[in-house]
């Protein structure tokens, strides 16, 4: 007996449902991952990845990219967004426009600070920025914490119970008059993230030396902002570097010493790797794009202050160990250490005092929105490190060393549909005028990039389009994180 034919009806709905088995297909393109590139179709259902193969037919909606990059939407792993500067300082970004960038430079992840300020609950402050981010995001965050205040009730209760409730790493500052630890709360804060399974990233410069040196430095009149930078030379980093490794070491906890600016704290950390220690290790785009020359300014003057951050660029030998470092693995994240001022404001950069002295300067500069952009040009573009490593420094790495992975940071089935189209070829000049950010300028004005993304997509929905910003800002969400096993080492 022959089996009956499907009715007409029958045929067209068969026929309707295959059409429609994903959302949105994108065609075409030269996918990367950490492990390699190819040629292929994404499909896309519901917010995720759900096919890659060779051809994909059957979606409501098709994206042609043929001759772009298909890469997963970046992960910027430190930010600094509406963050308390003291004395009336006002950070240039709120939530809005930091993530409006981010967004634009192809970055689909952020991951910015709550910070404690002395004598705060960690708690409040951590619901207080929620309040601040509530509605206001066109990408996807997830909070760090900074503890300034250990006391026994943020280290016996608070911080315990943030981390468990998926605030899984912290920061803490060895530097700073009104944010630094001292050795024997550092090693308190390190008990607790041992305890709990929590990540500590490490800002690694010696406060002491830098106090002794900016007084040295202003009783003979050198206070222009250059030498912001000579107040902070690699030893300072190096030695403070070392001391945070050898705490952890005494508690056994992995530890990430962040921004690392020069071949200095390098050794440190490839010392302590070649004694068996996990010590993680990220650097920024203003360590392989400028120099403390920068920070001369037009002549000693006070347009060195756009370049003044901690720790500040330093000089071409520097540059070229951070190149061997990103290259030969010593780095495993790289980050912008976005932290934004406004140079012509009273409340930015040019606040009260700052003409006078270096150390009024606020220590940051922006870099959300180029960070990629960078990295992509004078890495891959120049021929120093391949579009798999690219991806793994910007992407792969921060999701799996802070806890988004499997959901974030890669190109695979049931992955979130983060995604960003790359021109390889686009050649841009960076200028304030091209960028979203809140500050009024860029440290990188006037630099020459190939490669630029053309297209960002947060969860299969298009929210950035060749410079134009497309998305909702109600459509970002926090991301809680349990305590990662899935490390890079």
């Amino acid at each position: 007996m022959q089996p009956s034919k499907p009715s007409v009806t029958q045929a067209l709905n068969q026929r309707s449902k295959k059409m429609t088995e994903f959302d949105l297909a994108i065609r075409g393109g030269k996918v990367c991952t950490t492990a390699n590139t190819i040629n292929c179709d994404i499909g896309i259902r519901d917010g995720r990845i759900v096919a890659i193969a060779e051809k994909i037919d059957g979606a409501t909606r098709e994206i042609d990219a043929s001759g772009l990059l298909v890469l997963p939407g970046g992960i910027d792993a430190h930010v600094h967004i509406s963050q308390p500067a003291g004395d009336g300082i006002v950070m240039a970004d709120d939530f809005m426009s930091a993530t409006r960038s981010a967004m634009a430079g192809g970055t689909t992840t952020v991951m910015p600070f709550a910070l404690q300020q002395k004598g705060d609950s960690l708690r409040a402050v951590v619901e207080d920025y929620h309040r601040q981010a509530e509605g206001n995001l066109f990408t996807d965050v997830s909070f760090h914490l900074i503890v300034t205040d250990p006391t026994p009730q943020v280290l016996g209760q608070e911080l315990p119970a943030l981390v468990k409730d998926g605030y899984t790493s912290f920061k803490v500052f060895m530097t700073y008059d009104d944010m630094m630890l001292s050795d024997g709360e550092l090693l308190d804060v390190f008990d607790v993230a041992k305890r709990e399974n929590a990540l500590v990233m490490v800002h690694a410069e010696g406060h002491d030396a830098i106090r002794y040196l900016t007084r040295k430095l202003e009783e003979r009149g050198q206070t222009q902002p250059y030498y912001h930078g000579v107040s902070r030379p690699q030893i300072v980093e190096r030695e403070a570097t070392h001391r945070a490794i050898s705490h952890a070491e005494l508690i056994d906890l992995p530890i990430v010493i962040v921004h690392v600016s020069g071949s200095e704290a390098m050794e440190q950390i490839q010392w302590a790797r070649n004694r068996g220690r996990t010590v993680f290790a990220e650097t920024c785009p203003q360590y392989i794009a400028l120099t403390q020359d920068d920070m001369r300014g037009l002549n000693m003057d006070f347009e060195g202050a756009k370049y003044v951050c901690s720790p500040p660029p330093r000089d071409h030998e520097s540059q070229e160990a951070i190149w061997r470092g990103i290259q030969d693995g010593t780095f495993d994240i790289f980050s912008s250490d976005h932290s934004p001022f406004r140079y012509a404001d009273s409340q930015g950069k040019d606040r009260p005092g700052a003409r006078t002295s270096f150390k009024w300067i606020p220590n940051g500069i922006p870099g959300i929105e180029t960070r990629l952009p960078i990295l992509f040009s004078e890495g891959v573009s120049k021929g120093r490190i391949s579009l798999e490593r690219f991806v793994a420094l910007t992407s792969t790495n921060p999701a799996k060393l802070y806890g988004l992975a499997p959901r974030k940071g890669s190109i695979a089935i049931g992955a979130d549909a983060d995604i960003t189209l790359w021109d390889a070829n686009k050649k841009v000049t960076i200028s304030q005028s091209l960028l979203h950010h809140g500050s009024d300028y860029t440290p990188y004005e006037g630099m020459a990039v190939t490669g630029w993304p053309v297209l960002t997509m947060l969860r299969g929905k298009t929210v950035a389009d060749d410079g134009h910003i497309v998305g909702d800002p109600g459509f970002g969400t926090h991301l809680f994180r349990s305590p990662s096993n899935d490390r890079i080492r």
